[in-house]
């Protein structure tokens, strides 16, 4: 029998690719085992039943690699569903529940910078460390895809400006602001754009003509228009080609007056959706 270096939780250094894989690597110190034995990695869909059926655990054999290291890959070819995936090693023995959380090493995303998919289907993992220091990977599947670029301000307006991929835009091309819970209420601009760009102008004061007595948020829908494939709800407008796994707070723009006593903040979801966020103002209100 050989014995490894006690751990209470194991931890894995990760470097992401371009393609989508990720390489996790492991110290060989999980517990004692017995001579040929490995562990196994499992990736779990967080709110899923953890019941490990198809569709919420991928399950990757972890390798030896010597010097006391094992390694497992999650190929790019492999299409885990879009959401957060918390990752943790099953021991040889033990069934899915006795699967111990890893914790985060080096994390390598470099790669994952200034990225240009050539192909209208896009599929982005990236690995970080949760707020209680464990380790996830999170997933975005989209296609086709409009990936957000520079937010810039002109007067009571936004212009956004970003990359579409899997489909093109048709004279009739519009992009669409929508109230969150409240499908009645929505704000059309035309979009224009050439080989695979986009851009609109979405005047602010246009979202706060209605009362705004608590915080209101409006996401971005872009439909390409007549002739393009696009889902029956449009193609939602979003920053996911690089290595921020959650912009929420760490992509802040200045508020904006969108009408008398309402302020408009331009912002992104913690899943990476570009919004606007309308409060009430009281500063500016007569």
């Amino acid at each position: 029998m050989t014995v490894s270096a006690e751990r209470q939780t194991p931890r894995a250094d990760c470097t992401a690719g371009p393609d989508g894989g990720i390489t996790f690597d492991f110290d060989l110190g999980l517990r004692r085992r017995e001579a040929g034995e490995t562990p196994e990695l499992l990736l779990r869909l967080r709110g899923s039943k953890g019941t490990g059926g198809d569709g919420d655990t991928v399950r990757l054999p972890l390798s030896p690699l010597g010097g006391g290291r094992l390694r497992a890959v999650l190929p790019g070819t492999v299409a885990p569903a879009e959401g957060r995936w918390d990752v943790y090693v099953r021991e040889p023995g033990a069934d899915d529940d006795g699967a111990v959380a890893v914790e985060p090493g080096i994390r390598d995303v470099r790669l994952l910078m200034d990225r240009t998919p050539e192909t209208g289907r896009i599929a982005v993992r990236i690995p970080y460390p949760t707020v209680d220091g464990r380790l996830a990977v999170r997933c975005w599947v989209r296609s086709p895809h409009a990936e957000a670029g520079p937010v810039t301000f002109d007067g009571g307006g936004m212009t956004v400006e970003g990359t579409l991929y899997g489909t093109r835009l048709g004279d009739d091309a519009r992009v669409e602001a929508r109230l969150a819970g409240a499908p009645d209420r929505v704000c059309r601009v035309p979009v224009t754009g050439k080989e695979g760009t986009f851009s609109f102008t979405l005047p602010l004061d246009r979202l706060g003509t209605g009362p705004v007595t608590e915080q209101q948020l409006w996401t971005l829908w872009l439909l390409p228009g007549t002739g393009a494939e696009e889902p029956a709800d449009g193609v939602r407008i979003s920053r996911i080609l690089d290595d921020v796994w959650d912009r929420k707070n760490s992509f802040v723009y200045p508020g904006r007056s969108a009408g008398e006593g309402v302020r408009a903040i331009p912002c992104y979801s913690a899943d990476n959706d570009l919004c606007v966020r309308l409060v009430p103002d009281p500063a500016q209100a007569r």
